[in-house]
């Protein structure tokens, strides 16, 4: 069997990825981090390493040991630990982070993509084995976007745009045209609760690819979990890039959306 690596990280992403590929036929090999991949990573990938971010660069090690060609990273590492100490006592890991100009997504997956390249280990798209978990353009709920939530859809769509350039953050949130929330390095479910307590309702939270996204890393991603938290603040739609953001849960998510009277479109 071919085999494959998948460097995992958190929530459910490496979970689906691992399961997709082994029912392709490879043999998936994870290095998982601790304090942020799930447990249940053993149920779906062939051969699990687990190692802190404190030895983090183990990963190169591992998967040249297993005779791997080819490595998928998917999943993040919680946002808040890359300030941390422990971040600092792997001198591999601490060297690729001093070399970069910056700490935005692309910079820090670009460099640990060279470092790969330079140990003979190809980063390939991150999407490779998931095209049924990327909607096409369409309404995904029964409840479709008013006339006031595609303007604010649209509005969104054009800003979360020119942060990706910038790359800031890949979600927005509005409001009868007015930026709610940014995203930055906290993720969209922490942009979500605090649009709730900003606007309290209504909120339209658009997601998008970067312009020239990089699908080795940082696709965007929803799921289970967003639609949740957009739930609890009444928000009133979610609008997704189509065919560029990986939907997880989706049919599990569209119930519950469409329970609530939440607009969920691909655009």
């Amino acid at each position: 069997m071919q085999k494959i690596g998948i460097i995992a990280g958190n929530r459910k992403f490496p979970l689906i990825l691992a399961e997709a590929a082994r029912g392709k036929g490879y043999y998936t090999v994870a290095v998982a981090v601790k304090k942020d991949t799930s447990r249940r990573i053993h149920d779906y990938a062939d051969k699990v390493y687990w190692v802190g971010l404190n030895d983090y660069s183990r990963l190169f090690e591992i998967f040249k040991s297993e005779g791997i060609a080819n490595v998928v990273m998917a999943g993040q590492i919680s946002p808040h630990r890359l300030f941390g100490r422990e971040i600092k006592l792997d001198l591999r890991l601490k060297k690729i982070l001093g070399e970069i100009s910056d700490k935005k997504a692309d910079s820090i997956f670009g460099a640990i993509a060279r470092e790969l390249k330079s140990e003979g280990l190809e980063l390939m798209d991150s999407t490779l084995f998931l095209q049924e978990y990327l909607p096409k353009k369409g309404a995904l709920t029964r409840q479709v976007p008013n006339f006031d939530q595609w303007e604010d859809v649209y509005f969104g769509f054009e800003l979360a745009k020119e942060m990706g350039l910038l790359d800031i953050g890949q979600t927005v949130a509005v409001k009868e045209k007015a930026v709610v929330a940014v995203e930055a390095l906290e993720g969209t479910d922490n942009l979500i609760r605090r649009a709730g307590k900003i606007a309290r309702n209504g909120v339209t939270v658009v997601k998008v690819s970067k312009p020239g996204q990089d699908k080795r890393f940082d696709i965007p991603v929803v799921g289970l979990n967003t639609v949740k938290n957009l739930v609890r603040i009444r928000a009133a739609c979610l609008a997704i890039e189509a065919e560029k953001t990986l939907f997880i849960d989706r049919q599990e998510s569209v119930r519950l959306a469409d329970r609530y009277g939440l607009a969920i479109v691909a655009v």
